[in-house]
């Protein structure tokens, strides 16, 4: 293996992207976005299950993971510009974005980056578990206060009602401590969010939601279908909030179908 080869590996699209790269050139590549406090691990489950023609790029924010050390973005704005420059070349091949509650958010917004950026939008966007983005950031914070401005204890009850971190952070006091500065960040990311009004995506937008999801209940996912010009699509899965989990081997199979329709 080349120098360049192990690199790109290890430091893929400067570590924006974790976990080995397909072998050889993809028929599509979906990038997966995960929510407050998670990380590429969290769309682990999902390797090797999406057909052998697709790579699954889980993407590694700053501030966890093999980035523990980075500072983590607190604003959307940022964040979406410097991913939008690690992914540009990686997307010789069409491609889908995949976000989970937060990360629907920063799908979208990476969409519409990209495409200021004359590339190309993608073949379907996933919004899974997330609000809306007219109805969110700010405008969703006047319902509860505000978690990136709270006590340490405070983010930590709320990550505990969530249940978003696995059990091993959540009981260890000096591990979770080391992702509060991340999970603080995320929080600001989502909270601080402001919908600009803009020409709709084209591409189709499938949404993904729980039934029994309180932080985001299936109502609140519905203007979805306003930010494209494409078909939009509204499954309600069972499960609450992290359905993602709970109902994986459903939302795999909605995931499947959706990208052999984007490839054909």
């Amino acid at each position: 293996m080349t120098a360049t080869a192990s690199r790109r590996r290890t430091r893929r699209a400067g570590g924006w992207i974790a976990g080995p790269s397909h072998g050889s050139t993809p028929a599509l590549r979906l990038f997966c976005l995960p929510y407050v406090g998670g990380a590429a691990w969290t769309f682990e489950p999902w390797r090797g299950l999406l057909g052998e023609d697709v790579e699954l790029c889980t993407v590694e924010l700053p501030g966890r993971g093999s980035r523990m050390r980075e500072p983590a973005f607190s604003r959307m704005g940022a964040l979406v510009e410097a991913l939008a420059s690690a992914v540009t070349d990686e997307l010789d091949v069409p491609y889908a974005l995949y976000g989970h509650s937060m990360g629907s958010l920063v799908a979208f917004e990476l969409a519409r980056e990209l495409r200021r950026r004359d590339l190309p939008e993608p073949q379907v966007l996933f919004a899974s578990g997330g609000p809306a983005p007219r109805l969110s950031g700010q405008r969703m914070a006047v319902h509860r206060p505000e978690v990136h401005r709270a006590t340490d204890e405070q983010v930590i009850a709320r990550l505990l009602s969530l249940g978003g971190l696995p059990e091993e952070v959540m009981a260890e006091p000096a591990l979770l401590k080391a992702f509060l500065p991340a999970i603080r960040a995320d929080f600001a990311v989502f909270e601080t969010y402001e919908y600009r009004p803009e020409r709709l995506l084209g591409c189709p937008i499938v949404v993904l939601t729980g039934r029994d999801d309180a932080e985001v209940p299936p109502a609140h996912s519905l203007p979805w279908s306003r930010e494209t010009t494409g078909p939009a699509e509204h499954r309600v899965l069972p499960g609450g909030h992290f359905f993602l989990r709970s109902a994986q081997e459903e939302v795999l199979a909605i995931v499947r179908h959706a990208l052999e329709g984007a490839k054909r």
